[in-house]
């Protein structure tokens, strides 16, 4: 087995996955209905300001992506399982092949259809993801937003000031530094390409994704076939 192959792709799939929850939250904030896609916190914050301000209207959607993030988190701990028992490819491999179909089928519906549609598949589809993927070479990656990234940054960013001759402070707090601005760009990709595409604009993150199934589908049959059964890669 290729170890330093293996570690590269780690951080190289790690910041490819965060390009594309930045790009899904550019996407349902400019082009569908102005809703986070990312993450259940602002969700929440919105649920809470929407109530404040008797704005009861869109109350539901946000209680409805709560409850699809929470169900995207339930339906990928659970695959998580069962995919370690059949087949040659593990469950990471599994969930992205199913978000690329997902998505797939989101840019080719008409216009008219709901923003709703687009917003609750999106924050499934990221709670799967967030729940997958979590670590890369050893050091703990969020893949659909970037809170934790800019702590860490700052983190070992000082403690590489306090210790200069520690390079792996340095090393960590570039790599998370990376991952914030793979999510800037994706979020600047749809945001941008939204205007001329509109839901077609998703077929962008579908070819990243493409290339993200690939490698994983090589890694399973072939540098990793006799791990197969251990803890799927990013736990």
């Amino acid at each position: 087995m290729n170890k330093e192959y293996l570690e590269c792709e780690k951080y190289y799939i790690f910041a490819a996955l965060i390009f594309i929850a930045g790009f899904y939250g550019g996407y349902t904030m400019t082009v569908r209905g102005g809703l986070f896609a990312n993450a259940a916190s602002a969700n929440m914050v919105l649920f809470a300001i929407a109530i404040a301000m008797h704005k009861f209207e869109k109350i539901h959607v946000y209680i409805l992506s709560f409850l699809a993030y929470m169900l995207g988190t339930i339906v990928s701990e659970h695959c998580g399982l069962l995919a370690k028992k059949i087949g040659r490819l593990r469950w990471d491999t599994y969930m992205i092949g199913i978000e690329i179909i997902w998505v797939i089928l989101l840019a080719l519906l008409p216009s008219s259809v709901p923003d709703l549609v687009y917003q609750l598949s999106i924050n499934f589809i990221c709670a799967m993801q967030f729940n997958t993927f979590r670590q890369a070479e050893g050091i703990g990656m969020a893949t659909v937003f970037i809170t934790n990234h800019t702590r860490q940054t700052g983190s070992y960013l000082t403690r590489w000031i306090r210790k200069p001759y520690e390079l792996t402070y340095l090393k960590k707090c570039a790599r998370h530094f990376g991952m914030i601005l793979c999510f800037f760009l994706g979020a600047l990709t749809s945001s941008y390409f939204g205007q001329y595409l509109h839901t077609k604009t998703l077929l962008i993150a579908v070819g990243f994704l493409i290339v993200i199934f690939i490698d994983f589908v090589h890694a399973d049959l072939y540098i990793e076939k006799d791990r197969i059964l251990e803890t799927p890669r990013g736990h």
